[in-house]
């Protein structure tokens, strides 16, 4: 394809894009297929010719489209919001078109340089001190995993420059809560820890925050035992109910004991733009580390996950690679990113955050964060309002968790009862929401967040259910 061929094409693919989001809510949110049906519905062997750009298209749209589960839709509720802003698709473009190689400052040096100022912005707008110096992964898992392979090596003083973790005489503990992100589980096991020496600490019953005197007592006995605690996982916002783990008291506990502090704020990392949500990580200057996702409720298109440490000179003494052929005369000026987490070959993922940050600019990402922080409010008190329905757990910021528990109906019922009124709204196509588990029992978890849903949207889903939970009574 020449430069003019793919003018043509890019004007027409733009333009499918933006007719495509313009039409979103008349889609069915979730993809309304059966199990192999995209895959049957392409040629089984690869082309042998090339075809138009406009059969590309038409091919776009009538085999793939319907295999989308519709995360822009302004009836989606379900995981957390992956708002795709497009501001940010085309700095995603801009990327794309430049194809730079980010494997060294040399390769690409504004691709460095960039990243380096769009992650102090960021820095700034969430209210962090000077302290902190950042990078872009692609998501928090990825980030997650690094934070622990720092925290392995600073307690076990650079096992990895030996036998490694095998070769150690102790075990090496982390700490988190089951209502931390899977990722942290995966995380612990790649970075070698094992899963005997991944400690789940209790929670609050009722805001389900990590405890401190369980995580004190997990910590005393490990101490007692001969182990060596090594990192703990704070959840800032956890994936099933928002819950917020106390990080003024882990983190002065973690200090007392040279514990490493990951921070996981993947979610609500966004509502840190506002000065009057920062109270919800109090303490978060005591961290080492902090992960959070633009590309989640802020709205940079995936996969834009910032880290930050206080400390670089360990991350990279951790990760650091430096092959003769990557070698410059520069090399002690310069910021070398590879050598901040897994990957050498880089995407210049700065672009997207730059482009949204510029084009859309901080105040209306704001406004918009504010406005569904309100809907979930409102949306709250109007399911506490009503008989037979309750709020699980307090609403931080813009998740919902819920349950119709009509009375008399014991708790197994209860739990199908649940699963068949969600899943009958989710399989019509006309709203999404996660079913989830609380305590051993079925739950719906109601994220707003998308950048297109309004109160009206809110109020539709409400009366949606309502209707949905009164059929399944009759059933």
């Amino acid at each position: 394809m020449t430069p003019e061929e793919f003018r043509a094409a890019g004007h027409q693919l733009i333009d499918w894009i933006s007719d495509y989001r313009s039409s979103l809510d008349q889609m069915p949110v979730r993809a309304q297929i059966e199990p192999g049906d995209i895959r049957k519905s392409l040629p089984p062997t690869p082309p042998d010719q090339p075809i138009e750009f406009e059969d590309m298209l038409n091919q776009l749209e009538q085999r793939v489209l319907p295999g989308v589960t519709q995360v822009q839709h302004p009836m989606h509720f379900g995981w957390f919001p992956s708002n795709a802003s497009l501001a940010s698709v085309l700095g995603d473009i801009a990327s794309s078109g430049l194809g730079t190689l980010g494997i060294s400052w040399e390769s690409c040096p504004a691709l460095t340089e960039v990243e380096q100022v769009v992650c102090d912005w960021m820095r700034q707008l969430t209210g962090l001190s000077e302290q902190w110096e950042g990078t872009i992964h692609d998501t928090a898992s990825t980030a997650c995993l690094t934070a622990l392979l720092i925290a392995r090596e600073k307690a076990s003083n650079f096992a990895q420059n030996r036998g490694g973790l095998q070769a150690e005489p102790k075990a090496y503990r982390v700490y988190a809560t089951r209502e931390a992100h899977s990722s942290i589980t995966k995380s612990a096991l790649l970075a070698g820890f094992g899963m005997d020496n991944l400690q789940f600490v209790d929670v609050d019953p009722v805001n389900q925050s990590m405890s401190l005197a369980a995580l004190a007592s997990c910590i005393r006995q490990d101490l007692t035992e001969g182990h060596i605690p090594t990192a703990i996982i704070a959840s800032v916002g956890s994936t099933g109910v928002t819950a917020f783990d106390p990080l003024g008291p882990i983190t002065e506990l973690a200090r007392q004991h040279g514990i490493w502090v990951h921070v996981d704020a993947a979610m609500a990392g966004s509502a840190m733009l506002l000065p009057e949500c920062r109270s919800l990580w109090d303490g978060v200057e005591d961290a080492d580390s902090i992960s959070w996702n633009p590309h989640k409720w802020m709205g940079t298109i995936l996969d834009c996950s910032l880290f930050y440490v206080k400390d670089p000179d360990l991350l990279i003494q951790v990760m650091s690679t430096n092959p003769s052929y990557l070698r410059s005369s520069v090399d002690s000026e310069v910021t070398q990113y590879r050598d901040w987490g897994i990957p050498l070959g880089r995407r210049f993922r700065a672009l997207k955050l730059w482009f949204h940050l510029s084009l859309d600019g901080p105040e209306a990402i704001r406004m918009r964060l504010r406005r569904d922080i309100g809907n979930a409010q409102w949306f709250a008190a109007e399911v506490e309002n009503t008989r037979d329905w309750k709020v699980l757990t307090p609403v931080n910021l813009q998740t919902v968790c819920i349950r119709h528990e009509p009375v008399g109906m014991d708790a197994d019922a209860l739990d199908q009862h649940t699963l068949n009124w969600v899943d009958a709204i989710n399989q019509s196509g006309l709203a999404f929401m996660s079913p989830s588990q609380l305590n051993g029992r079925w739950m719906v978890r109601v994220s707003i967040g998308v950048e297109s849903t309004t109160r009206e949207h809110v109020k539709a889903l409400w009366t949606m259910i309502k209707e949905q939970v009164a059929l399944s009574l009759q059933e």
